[in-house]
Order: C-alpha cells, then sequence, then structure tokens
C-alpha cells in the first residue's frame, strides 16, 4: 500500500518550485499525494520567515498536529525550507514532536531522512552552514541543491513553470533574512537550465518563469567566458514549445540596457519587469541598505519605458520601517503616484531575528501607523492600476488559459463552459467565459469591462478588423 503525503506551502515562488521538487522525489519512493493531513501518513511543511505572521502560521498548524502524533507515532511530520534553516532546534523544542527539520540546501535528502525517521532513528536536524561558520567554497556548497526532478502535478498549471536559475543572495538588505537562510549568490551552469527548459516543454509547458533572489544578477563563468540572464535568456528563446519567457525577482542596479533589448528584441520575453523599489525615501532606502537612491530608481524606469514602451513594471514596498516618519512615507505615496506601476506588493515591516536591521534599529513604528501606511499605499497603488487597466476596454489581448478562475472554482461550477482565467503577455489577469478545453492555449479574448485587479473578457471567435498594433506588449485590434 503506497505511503500517503501532505505538504503545505508557504511563501515565495522559490517554495513552490521547492515543494514540486520535493514531491518528485517522494513520488519516486511510491508516495501519493493526499488532500487533507488527517490522510496522510507524512506531512511535511515548507516554510517562509521573511515574515513573522507565515512563521506564526507554521508553529500553529504544528501546535494542531500534536494530538494526531501521539495517537499515531508512526507518522512523519516534517519542516522544511527557510524557517527550518533559521530555527533549527527551536522547532524541536517548540514542537518535540516533528520528527525532521531540513533546510532548503538539503530538500534533496528528504526521502532518506523520513526513511530513517519512519525506523526509529530520531529527530533528524540537516541544514546550511551560516554564513560564518566555515570557508566560502564550504558554505556554497552546504547550499547548493538543484534537483532536476519535476513533477507537473504539483504546479498551479501543466502549461507554467518555475525554473530556479539562481540561489542565495548577496545583497544583504538588512530587513531581510534570505542571505542568511538561502545562503550565498550562486548561479546554475546554462547548459544545466537549457536542458531543465527542454524537459519542461517536452513535458507541454508553455510559459518558463525563471527565478532568482535578484534574478537579473545571473552571472556564470567558465572557461567559455561569461553568461548574464540576457545571453540566457537568447538560449532558451530558441526552445521549441516554449512561448513565453518572465523573470523574477529583479535588482534595480543590475537592470541593464542590454538586459532591456534583449527584452525587447525576443517576442517570447515578457513585457513584465518586477524591480521593487521598497521605499521612495533615500533616508529608507540607506538604513535598508538597497544599494540605489530614488533619483538612481527613477532613471532605471526612464531607461525601461524608453527602451521597451509597452512595459508593465511592478514592484515591492515595505511600510513602517524603523525610523519611518511621516515625511518619508509621504514620499514613497509620492513615488508610487509617479511610477504608475501596473501594481505593488505592499508589506508592513516585520522586524527578523539575525538581520542587521533588527540589530541596528529599533522597531520604532506602532503597529496601528503600519496598517494605516499600507492601506493608504494600497488605495493609491489600486487607484492607478484601475486607471491604467481602462485603456484595454474595446481591445484584444492574447491570454494563456491557465484553467477555471477562482470564482468558478469556489461557486463549484461544473461541465464544460465555466469562468476561465488566463494572463497576456504582461501579466495581467483576465477572465472569460469558455470551454475546459481551452485551457493551456494561447488564444485572444476582447476585453469589456476592467477593474483594479482584472480584465474581463470574450473569447474572439472572428477577427471583425484587420489592423494591429502593439499594445501593452501584446497584438491588439483597432
Amino acid at each position: 500500500m503506497a505511503r500517503k503525503l501532505y505538504i503545505e506551502t508557504v511563501g515565495c515562488q522559490m517554495n513552490v518550485l521547492d515543494s514540486e521538487l520535493v514531491v518528485a522525489s517522494l513520488r519516486k519512493e511510491g508516495y501519493e499525494l493526499a488532500a487533507t493531513p488527517g490522510e496522510a501518513d507524512t506531512i511535511l511543511f515548507n516554510t517562509c520567515s521573511v515574515r513573522q505572521h507565515a512563521e506564526d502560521k507554521i508553529y500553529s498548524a504544528l501546535g494542531r498536529l500534536k494530538h494526531a502524533k501521539t495517537h499515531n507515532p508512526d507518522k512523519v511530520i516534517g519542516v522544511l525550507g527557510c524557517m527550518a534553516q533559521k530555527d533549527q532546534q527551536l522547532i524541536f523544542r517548540r514542537a518535540p514532536y516533528v520528527d525532521l527539520v531540513v533546510g532548503p540546501g538539503q530538500l534533496h535528502q528528504v526521502p532518506q531522512l523520513i526513511a530513517e525517521a519512519r525506523q526509529g532513528a530520531g529527530p533528524r536536524l540537516e541544514v546550511s552552514l551560516n554564513r560564518r561558520d566555515g570557508s566560502q567554497e564550504a558554505i556554497r556548497r552546504s547550499h547548493e541543491s538543484f534537483d532536476p526532478l519535476r513533477d507537473p502535478q504539483m504546479r498551479p498549471s501543466p502549461y507554467q513553470a518555475y525554473l530556479r536559475i539562481m540561489i542565495g543572495c548577496d545583497k544583504f538588505c538588512t530587513y531581510c533574512i534570505v542571505p542568511s537562510v538561502r545562503g550565498p549568490e550562486q548561479s546554475r551552469p546554462p547548459a544545466e537550465i537549457v536542458a531543465e527548459a527542454r524537459q519542461l516543454a517536452s513535458e507541454g509547458c508553455k510559459e518558463v518563469i525563471l527565478l532568482g533572489q535578484t534574478v537579473n544578477s545571473y552571472r556564470y563563468r567558465d572557461e567559455q567566458g561569461e553568461t548574464r540572464l540576457a545571453d540566457l535568456l537568447r538560449q532558451l528563446h530558441e526552445i521549441d514549445g516554449l512561448e513565453r519567457l518572465k523573470f523574477v525577482t529583479n535588482y534595480p542596479k543590475d537592470m541593464t540596457t542590454r538586459l532591456l533589448e534583449t527584452v525587447r528584441d525576443l517576442p517570447k520575453c515578457s513585457p513584465y519587469l518586477h524591480v521593487p523599489l521598497q521605499s521612495g525615501s533615500d533616508a529608507v532606502l540607506r538604513r535598508m541598505k538597497r544599494g540605489y537612491t530614488v533619483g538612481e530608481y527613477r532613471e532605471m524606469l526612464a531607461r525601461i519605458r524608453e527602451i521597451i514602451p509597452s512595459a508593465a513594471v511592478t514592484s515591492d514596498f515595505i511600510v513602517g520601517f524603523c525610523g519611518e516618519t511621516d515625511e518619508e512615507f509621504e514620499a514613497t505615496c509620492e513615488s508610487v503616484r509617479e511610477s504608475r506601476f501596473k501594481n505593488s506588493f505592499i508589506f508592513k515591516y516585520s522586524e527578523r531575528p539575525g538581520t542587521k536591521g533588527a540589530s541596528l534599529y529599533p522597531d520604532d513604528v506602532p503597529e496601528t501607523v503600519k496598517r494605516e501606511r499600507n492601506n493608504r499605499l494600497l488605495a493609491i497603488q489600486n487607484a492607478i492600476s484601475e486607471e491604467d487597466n481602462l485603456r484595454f476596454l474595446g481591445q484584444t489581448v492574447k491570454v494563456l488559459v491557465e484553467g477555471p478562475s477562482k470564482t468558478s472554482q469556489k461557486q463549484g461550477q461544473t461541465g464544460e463552459l465555466v469562468q476561465l482565467t488566463g494572463r497576456t503577455h504582461c501579466d495581467r489577469i483576465v477572465v472569460f467565459p469558455g470551454n475546459r478545453r481551452l485551457v493551456g492555449q494561447l488564444l485572444p479574448v476582447m476585453v469589456y469591462d476592467t477593474s483594479a485587479f482584472t480584465l474581463h473578457a470574450e473569447v474572439v471567435t472572428q477577427e471583425v478588423r484587420p489592423t494591429v498594433f502593439q499594445l501593452d506588449g501584446l497584438s491588439s485590434n483597432v
């Protein structure tokens, strides 16, 4: 009888990919996925440490499993990922019934560690070296884990896939725990990346999203020379079957003219660039140790829009960072108004033990102020997004159909005709009625309504007006 696995993933796209690789390795051992923890004999949590809320969620979930473990000692419980690397023995102290704690660099060991735990070997801890606990080479090797195993069933859509091109980060922003838990910045050999992309294309994948903590910092050197992200994109562009290439997340100072020209010149490259600003105040950026000024970011943004006029640019912001004054927050609001991002991901500052921010600056902005600033900035951004989306009214855009929309799933729509969702080349979400057999196709739809977050459309069954121009990186009829 097959073992049953339940895995819960929180956090970024890196974690989603990590979970896919873990599941693929366990399927080779005969595991099947379970829909709930109660059905499983192995329960894994792939964790995030970027914000306190993500950690609290995992500790709460572990607390709910104490009773189940008492009544079924053979059940294996594991904590994987960034929180495992950060908290290590603390997890065993807070939840002594946990069987394994495994960092991001050791995920390839999960099948073996589960087997050892089930055989009575006791709690298993496998994590990478801390950044100061060995030679540079030893630390890099301890964080390195590139597993080519893939599992299409674990992807949000079988037609889209994440592809990791690098791990780690060397930027050391004062608010960020990633350099500690993901280790030094390391880029994968391009030949390995291209081979994995070919495999994905052979499985029917049409869109590949390249991942890196600062993905445009990609740099691989060997005896043949240096490969940068622009070079890698050109190699991936030649793969038959792949229709779209995206990459996230970008660092402002590595957004080179050559990379932007490559995105402009390669039709498969989406004109979608996620480039976090984080704050509109130079003083806050210095405290964050972001390595650029608002003026330098503004110049980069102007260069993007000069080279790729249709580019959809998105950003991240942290409100309530240590010492943030009303004036500094107002500067952030002004930057959002000026930049007119497609959308922004806005977060309240969450102090992370082990970061420079936690040791250098008091977390002195009250929670009520953080919440109010979060809501204000979100309202500004949503108004911009809603206004910008109005220009799509009456236009035809091409979408990659991902599947039934969230609304369709919540309503339990059955039958072949449902509300579908897809994304444009510039990563805008579109919903429209259609047949399930359209999933995985690239097809034109006509936009008849918009909101800040969504374009509402209908499938185009007949091209009425043949004149075509470029709108937001998409072919559109006029």
